[in-house]
């Protein structure tokens, strides 16, 4: 299989195989959606990795040379409001289980590990499912679809939430790439590392988020995504009130019903 998922101590790793440029397929998201799921249940796992084969690119799209069924009108409709209507006649197509992968809630953190190209699909993954990205020198960054008569990427992946608003519509308007540089500068991309660095740098950080209680990471996750959206009220109610939980359930040095008391072992006097 082309997407390879595997797991190290608190680590899970998903990586992207798939000839030079990793491209994906219909089977490759399928399987991209399984791992998430396992990756979401699996509680010895805490953190993610998103990453292409060694000396490979990030991922440079779908895969438009695969072969999809050919669909009738209605066919085609009932596939729009339902992707796997039908899968069991026709295989796998498009939309398909991507649309699962970017409406998968998801619980952990996951860090991109982008060497080469990002573009199209992949980078719309970057997008929803990272949330530190590291990059190479080499790597470029964009979303040609305009190109092709595929515009209303910009939405799906709330670019402009990522990004300055006119580098969005440089990237999608234009379809313009974006290399290393200008991706650090404005800030979709942490920091560029030596491709020889780039797994050993990311594993890194996976590491050190792992040593975080797992349900404070996974509440503050759940807080930045969710308070986006809310009004300033409503965003410091329910941030309130996770905090409040989290306390109560935290049994950790500092614990109690107060702030962040020290343990007598930890007392600086």
């Amino acid at each position: 299989m082309p997407l390879h998922y595997s797991k190290q101590g608190p680590v899970a790793t998903f990586t992207i195989d798939n000839g030079k440029v990793n491209v994906f397929t219909p089977r490759m998201h399928k399987a991209l959606y399984e791992a998430l799921v396992d990756f979401n249940r699996d509680p010895a796992i805490r953190v993610g990795i998103l990453t292409g084969a060694e000396g490979r690119s990030f991922c440079a799209g779908d895969d438009i040379k695969s072969p999809l069924p050919e669909l009738s009108p209605q066919q085609a409709l009932e596939a729009h409001l339902s992707p796997h209507a039908h899968e069991a006649e026709t295989g796998l197509t498009r939309p398909g289980w991507e649309q699962d992968v970017m409406r998968l809630r998801r619980v952990k953190p996951i860090i991109g590990a982008v060497d080469g190209y990002c573009l199209g699909q992949g980078m719309i993954y970057l997008l929803l499912l990272t949330d530190l990205r590291l990059a190479t020198p080499r790597a470029e960054f964009g979303l040609p679809e305009i190109r092709y008569g595929m515009g209303g990427a910009g939405g799906m992946t709330r670019l402009g939430r990522h990004i300055p608003h006119t580098v969005a519509m440089e990237m999608l308007l234009l379809g313009e790439r974006i290399d290393a540089g200008k991706a650090e500068a404005v800030h979709l991309v942490n920091r560029i590392v030596s491709v020889e660095a780039l797994m050993a740098e990311a594993r890194g950080w996976a590491e050190r988020i792992a040593g975080h209680p797992a349900v404070a990471v996974q509440l503050e996750l759940d807080a930045y995504a969710r308070c986006m959206d809310m009004t300033r009220e409503q965003a410091l109610d329910y941030a309130g009130t996770l905090f409040r939980f989290q306390r109560v359930a935290y049994d950790g040095p500092g614990a109690g019903t107060g702030f962040f008391r020290a343990s007598p072992e930890e007392d600086p006097s």
